[in-house]
């Protein structure tokens, strides 16, 4: 018993030194020049829907909740969104290829139809992002119409991989 006061005593004093080393802030400021509305016809009933359940982890601009100021969940949140952001940014989805626009719009179609997104883990604590069967359709219909524009303004070989279409 007297060696589990020392240790509690160097476990605490690592937690307060850890609380002096914290991740950068993902905040790019609003509507970057490339996020997705200057490329694709974005409703604002779906712009709504992407901006309380997608862009805290899928674009440049994340609300932090209270708890990010205690590290380690800092470093957790800033490792999670920068895997987010790396697989779908929103805030810089002009800058993406055209096939990879439509590959991400039809992966959107999939990940909410199969209830992927937003992720079970993001939901404990943020319970108005939350998709509803009709915002779930919402997110799908529009995903798809945006699609369905690129197929008639883009050659298909452009938006295919091989001789398939992305994602078969």
């Amino acid at each position: 018993m007297k060696i589990l006061k020392p240790i509690l005593l160097v476990l605490a004093c690592l937690f307060i030194v850890l609380q002096f080393f914290r991740p950068p802030r993902n905040s790019a400021g609003e509507g970057p020049a490339e996020d997705i509305t200057t490329t694709h016809e974005v409703p604002q009933l779906v712009q709504d829907i992407l901006q309380r359940s997608c862009y805290d982890c899928h674009s440049s601009s994340t609300e932090y909740p209270w708890y990010a100021q205690v590290q380690p969940v800092g470093w957790w949140l800033y490792s999670h969104i920068s895997d987010a952001k790396e697989e779908l940014n929103f805030s810089e989805f002009a800058l993406y290829g055209v096939r990879r626009q439509y590959i991400k719009l039809q992966q959107i179609a999939e990940r909410v139809a199969d209830n992927e997104m937003p992720l079970p883990s993001y939901l404990l604590l943020h319970a108005d992002a939350e998709l509803s069967p009709d915002q779930k359709k919402m997110l799908i219909t529009w995903a798809d119409a945006a699609r369905d524009s690129m197929k008639s303004r883009y050659p298909p070989d452009s938006l295919l991989r091989g001789n398939k279409p992305a994602g078969s």
